[in-house]
């Protein structure tokens, strides 16, 4: 049986597959981290803006008994007496907790928005690295196809597209588009 005669060049479609294989594989395991994260960060989102909620209801109820309260001192204002003032001392306690509940607000929405921003930042890596597997996937078949059918035009082209794969590869860490 004769043997047949080795293409050198099919000794560079093995590492260049092997590049684009490894490549993918980090950006997978690495575009699944980054949809874990987004996902564990909606969960801190969803219960920071509930928590918030919560606060801004509490502050409402205040705002109502205030208000009746304050209705309450203008009538009890014509009698005068001690029955104004607890009523007035109790009115500035609701708005104190009111003033209370509207900076907790302003610090759980800004711990709410910091959440939102680190979902959006997850979702860019994740779907970059989700272009990458797409692209280095191709580029490993079309390396595979030219090794197997000996063509080396078609390994050219998966070169191509593995280029493109290890560019959105190196966006996927880096987001610089």
């Amino acid at each position: 049986m004769a043997e047949e005669k080795k293409e050198g060049w099919l000794g560079y479609v093995a590492v260049t597959t092997i590049v684009f294989a490894v490549c993918a594989t980090l950006s997978t395991f690495k575009g699944g981290q980054h949809s874990t994260r987004a996902v564990l960060s909606q969960s801190k989102a969803t219960n920071q803006w509930a928590y918030y909620q919560a606060k801004d209801m509490k502050q409402y109820l205040h705002e109502l008994q205030k208000d009746s309260l304050d209705l309450a001192l203008m009538n009890a204002g014509k009698g005068g007496g001690a029955y104004a003032e607890a009523v007035s001392a109790r009115t500035k306690a609701y708005a104190a907790k009111i003033d209370k509940y509207e900076i907790q607000k302003e610090e759980i929405k800004k711990q709410a928005e910091g959440y939102d921003a680190a979902i959006a930042q997850a979702q860019a890596h994740s779907g970059a690295f989700g272009m990458a597997i797409i692209f280095l996937q191709i580029a490993i078949l079309l390396s595979s196809v030219a090794a197997l059918m000996k063509l080396k035009p078609v390994w050219y082209g998966g070169m191509a597209v593995g280029v493109l794969g290890l560019v959105f590869f190196a966006n996927g860490f880096f987001l610089f588009f």
